[in-house]
Parts: structure tokens; C-alpha cells; sequence
């Protein structure tokens, strides 16, 4: 429930800083719609280069739109008794996951389904896992294509093992 409660105030806070009016593109807003608190934020051509490097793979923006992150993201994690873990993470537009991670040389696999919430003004996402025997799983939203996997606390492992699962394409 409260990651709910969080996520609703991510999307009040997300709608409040883009302004009631709805434009076909927000990026040649005027300057006179955004509310007084934001005269800190960048200049609109500066936003018009954000909206650029999001498609450009460099770091996602703060209030990650849940609907335009969602998607599928693969890669192998570290494991400590086998060759690795093969992990896929679906995250739907819709707010839900699913997971499925094959353990390798093992016949094991494992699935989860569940919601999925955008934390740290988008810099961060956790996976709350419909069975309550499930821990949750919390990852680091490195670019728009990229999320890192962290362990419980929130913090990047130390290892320096790649725990990295990347946006799969799909073809068109």
C-alpha cells in the first residue's frame, strides 16, 4: 500500500511540475506556464536536448513516465554457485511485471509477477512481487535502456560484477 501511495504522489509531483495545459509538445512550451517553483529548471532549449538525450540512451529524467519506460530488459546475472542467471524483466505500461530468470548447467527456473513503481524521482524502480514470500526487487534506472540491479537496500552490489539488464528491441 505504500508503495502506491508513493507512486501516486510521483505522478502528482510529475504532473504538477509539466503544467495543466496540454500541449502536443511540451518542449516549445512558454516558460510563462511553468508554476513559480521550478525557475530552477533548465531553459527550453535546454529541456528540448533532455527530451534528446532520453532517446539518446544517457540517464532518465526525473518523473520517469511509467508508460513510455515500460518494456522488456534482459542480461545474465552473477550467481554464486552456477555460471549465471539468465533474467528477464517485463514491465508493463499498466504498472504490473512478470520475471522469469533461468538458472545456468541447472534445471531451475523461477517466475514472479507483480506492480512496479518508479522511486528516487526516477532514478530508481521496485518490483513488489505479488507473493508476499517474495523479497522485492529494487533497480537502478541507468539510462532508458539500461536498469542495474541493487541489492535491498538500495546500494549498487560492490562486487564490480555486471548486474546489468538491458532494453530488448522489439522488431518491427
Amino acid at each position: 500500500m505504500t508503495h502506491r501511495i508513493l507512486f501516486t504522489a510521483l505522478c502528482a509531483a510529475a504532473l504538477a511540475l509539466t503544467g495543466c495545459k496540454p500541449s502536443a509538445d511540451n518542449a516549445a512550451a512558454p516558460a510563462d506556464t511553468a508554476p513559480a517553483a521550478t525557475a530552477a529548471e533548465p531553459a527550453a532549449d535546454d529541456h528540448a536536448t533532455d527530451v534528446l538525450r532520453e532517446v539518446d540512451n544517457s540517464p532518465a529524467p526525473e518523473g520517469l513516465d511509467v508508460r513510455a519506460f515500460a518494456g522488456s530488459f534482459k542480461g545474465t546475472l552473477p550467481c554464486a554457485d552456477c555460471p549465471g542467471i539468465d533474467s528477464t524483466i517485463e514491465l508493463k505500461g499498466d504498472g504490473s511485471y512478470a520475471t522469469h530468470d533461468v538458472y545456468q548447467e541447472r534445471d531451475a527456473s523461477f517466475d514472479s509477477t507483480g506492480t512496479w513503481t518508479v522511486e528516487e524521482a526516477g532514478k530508481r524502480i521496485r518490483l513488489d512481487p505479488n507473493s508476499k514470500d517474495d523479497q522485492d526487487r529494487l533497480y537502478a534506472v541507468v539510462s532508458n535502456n539500461e536498469l542495474q540491479m541493487l541489492d535491498a537496500d538500495g546500494n549498487a552490489p560492490a562486487s564490480g560484477l555486471d548486474y546489468s539488464l538491458r532494453r530488448v528491441m522489439s522488431a518491427h
